[in-house]
């Protein structure tokens, strides 16, 4: 399933419904996903790894978030959507500050889809 997801259409399908209390963003409609918050401690890091069975949609929810994604790294502002296609390499990196990232995963989805290429924790 989530061979089929075009992160062009991920992206561009987010949108902002204003409200007479502010507004809501939708991310997903009717979609099969797994959410998750993640929470990043400066220093830290998660493992530089890719997933054969899902892709994922990163929304940093505070300042500071640092993902490299293939040989790129990016820091993204608050609510700046980042699409991880199924099997690109990346990894979340603590940098000066703790931050938190919301995840929607789409696709089959189970922790021992992770690949490790490189982790400082030694779980290669």
């Amino acid at each position: 399933m989530s061979s089929d997801i075009d992160p062009s259409k991920v992206i561009s399908e987010i949108s902002t419904t204003e409200k007479p209390w502010g507004q809501f963003i939708q991310y997903v409609l009717n979609q099969p996903v797994t959410v998750k918050i993640l929470e990043i401690q400066a220093g830290e890091e998660v493992s530089y790894q890719y997933h054969e069975q899902r892709s994922e949609l990163w929304i940093p929810l505070d300042q500071g978030a640092c993902i490299r994604l293939e040989d790129e790294i990016l820091y993204p502002d608050p609510m700046e959507p980042v699409f991880i296609p199924q099997g690109a390499k990346h990894q979340l990196i603590g940098t000066t500050q703790d931050y938190r990232i919301l995840e929607i995963s789409f696709g089959h989805f189970d922790e021992e889809d992770i690949v490790r290429i490189k982790d400082k924790y030694g779980r290669v």
